[in-house]
């Protein structure tokens, strides 16, 4: 009987996610809001698994993904000349903690067509 090879775990990272969500019911945007821009923090041992697993997330809590943008590690994001502050390297530091997705800043969408100026 031979043993199977011991698959080599990979280690969790965090991943920077810029997710744009569209309109669904019981999402919690703000009245006339047509979508907004996540910007999170997920773990995962390569950013498609980070990926799946926020747009599996946003989608039990009521949220319609649309677009996904990775931004890499934060080393990844360090060598493209991104500034990581104290306040951000804490939260990409609970979501690693965690093995868990940190939504660290929401912006709603407007359809400025129908404003007044």
């Amino acid at each position: 009987m031979t043993e199977k090879p011991k698959k080599e775990k990979r280690p969790q990272q965090v991943f920077t996610l810029l997710i744009e969500v569209g309109r669904h019911e019981n999402d919690g945007l703000p009245k006339g809001a047509t979508g907004a821009g996540l910007l999170c923090y997920a773990s995962g041992v390569d950013e498609a698994e980070a990926v799946r697993e926020t747009v599996a997330i946003l989608k039990q809590a009521d949220l319609a993904p649309l677009d996904v943008t990775g931004y890499g590690t934060a080393e990844e994001r360090i060598k493209q000349g991104h500034e990581i502050n104290e306040e951000e390297r804490a939260l990409m530091q609970r979501a690693l903690d965690e093995n868990s997705v940190v939504v660290a800043q929401m912006t709603p969408f407007y359809d400025n067509s129908s404003r007044a100026d």
